[in-house]
């Protein structure tokens, strides 16, 4: 990969938590209070090159990240989920994996999830 992908340009003063394979920021466009990124350290493009190291320090982080918006934000559930591929969605080609704190009554309709990111789904 000849481009610098912009979380690698993300000063590790900003970084709100690591481990060995993996590194936590806020989105820099947060869909709620306290949404976090996790990031694979080496450089990948999809979760689906990520190895196992790196998939359960993502795992472990995200359980790390959770018990701490528990605390500063007490959210009444999460999205966690990632984007794979520009048909997905994807506009950040190295991995990652958002963890998005949801709160009651944040949308009028919450039934469903992501599905709402498709058209066609609905709720049903």
């Amino acid at each position: 990969m000849t481009t610098t992908s912009v979380f690698e340009l993300v000063p590790r003063t900003q970084w709100v938590a690591e481990d060995e394979f993996i590194f936590a920021i806020l989105d820099a466009h947060p869909v709620s209070p306290g949404h976090t990124l996790v990031i694979p350290k080496r450089r990948i493009t999809s979760w689906f090159d990520a190895t196992e190291g790196e998939l359960a320090g993502m795992t472990r982080m995200v359980a790390l990240l959770k018990a701490r918006l528990d605390e500063q934000h007490h959210p009444d559930g999460y999205n966690v989920g990632f984007n794979d591929g520009s048909a997905a969605g994807q506009t950040v080609f190295h991995a990652h994996l958002h963890v998005i704190p949801r709160f009651d009554g944040d949308v009028a309709a919450p039934a469903g999830g992501v599905r709402h990111a498709v058209i066609g789904r609905g709720h049903s």
